[in-house]
């Protein structure tokens, strides 16, 4: 039997949902070959042919319908992939988990299994192939209610949360810092995303909740389209410009390209160090912009993209909401040379261009 060949593979959780997609486009384009892991809980395999078309690379990725949960289907995935290639992985990039905040607040064991119990038999798998390096997806809800903006990797994180998926992903913070304080030859970096919206500039692949949109942004696009009556605001008198919450809402395609970064970074750190250097390494980093967007400046650009006005009227306050929340962006800036290059605007043009040629999402009947 011939040895293992070095292979460029990267392993990506999640791969066909919102952002992994766009990251896995981004891999591909960078000479990558992926494997993606998904359960098709919130995603459509529709988006593997997406991908395709925008890459003109279809036998660059390969697909594994596989919930994390499943220890066997996962040991599987990297047996398979370590007969070709030793490791199995250049590097794991794990979005993989539920993400609806208000749906986290009425099921909150199912979050924990999933987002937990999930990550941890990735991990487990992960060290038994020896593939000790993941970009780990995390989120800005870990900053909690107490920390202020503009928030700072420094910032405090676990005090004030306010639903079970912030909790979930605090908790895999911690779960990664402690497996590297006692296994420090694992390479772990830690994104916290603030509010990732738009979608590919081809409109090929883009944001698709399953369901009713728990995201401000799909479902402002859902009523643009007819699919909702109208967008209900929640509260107008918060201490802000114009009364509404702000928020810091991220282009995907620059969080996307915040993954390459970071995998190029760890890269040339490793390649710079001793050959026989087994020490890795653990960061954070926020990808956001540094500027906070109102309720209502979202509203009007997303009109001002679309040619149409949005059909909205003003509740009262959502529980949980904070009035205030957008990241410092500068250690990314500094250390991995990212910075974000799309403006709102931007991200309402990209995004209507999505919904607007796939008003049912991937379920829409090309005609």
């Amino acid at each position: 039997m011939a040895a293992p060949t070095q292979r460029k593979r990267i392993l990506v959780t999640g791969g066909i949902g919102y952002i992994g997609s766009h990251t896995v486009v981004l891999l591909v384009e960078a000479g990558w070959d992926v494997t993606i892991i998904d359960n098709l809980a919130n995603s459509s395999e529709i988006c593997l042919d997406r991908i395709s078309a925008i890459t003109k690379k279809p036998e660059a990725v390969k697909f594994e319908n596989c919930d994390l949960r499943d220890y066997n289907a996962i040991d599987k995935v990297f047996k398979e992939a370590s007969a070709v290639s030793t490791p199995a992985f250049h590097m794991t990039i794990h979005f993989a988990a539920m993400k609806a905040v208000g749906e986290s607040r009425q099921i909150p064991l199912t979050y924990y299994d999933n987002n937990i119990s999930g990550s941890v038999n990735l991990l487990r798998v992960m060290d038994a192939y020896n593939c000790k390096r993941i970009i780990f997806s995390s989120s800005c809800t870990v900053y909690g209610s107490v920390a202020k903006s503009p928030l700072s990797e420094d910032s405090p994180v676990g005090e004030g949360l306010t639903n079970a998926y912030a909790t979930t992903k605090y908790m895999m913070e911690t779960i990664l810092r402690d497996l590297y304080s006692c296994y420090p030859e694992w390479t772990i970096i830690i994104l916290r995303y603030f509010n990732p919206v738009g979608a590919h500039p081809s409109g090929l692949i883009g944001e698709d909740p399953r369901g009713v949109p728990n995201c401000i942004l799909p479902y402002l696009l859902q009523v643009l389209v007819g699919r909702r009556d109208k967008l209900t605001v929640f509260g107008s008198d918060y201490p802000t410009r114009d009364g509404t919450c702000i928020r810091d809402y991220i282009h995907v395609m620059d969080v996307a390209q915040g993954h390459i970064d970071a995998l190029n970074w760890v890269d040339k750190v490793r390649a710079e160090r001793p050959s026989d250097s087994k020490q890795g390494m653990l960061d954070v980093f926020n990808f956001g912009t540094g500027n906070g967007t109102t309720v209502f400046e979202l509203i009007h650009a997303m009109e001002k993209a679309a040619g149409r006005p949005v059909p909205h009227v003003v509740g009262a306050r959502r529980d949980g909401d904070l009035d205030s929340a957008y990241a410092n962006p500068a250690k990314a800036a500094n250390v991995l040379g990212w910075h974000c290059k799309n403006s709102i605007e931007q991200i309402c043009t990209d995004a209507w261009n999505w919904q607007s040629k796939n008003p049912s999402g991937y379920d829409t009947v090309e005609k």
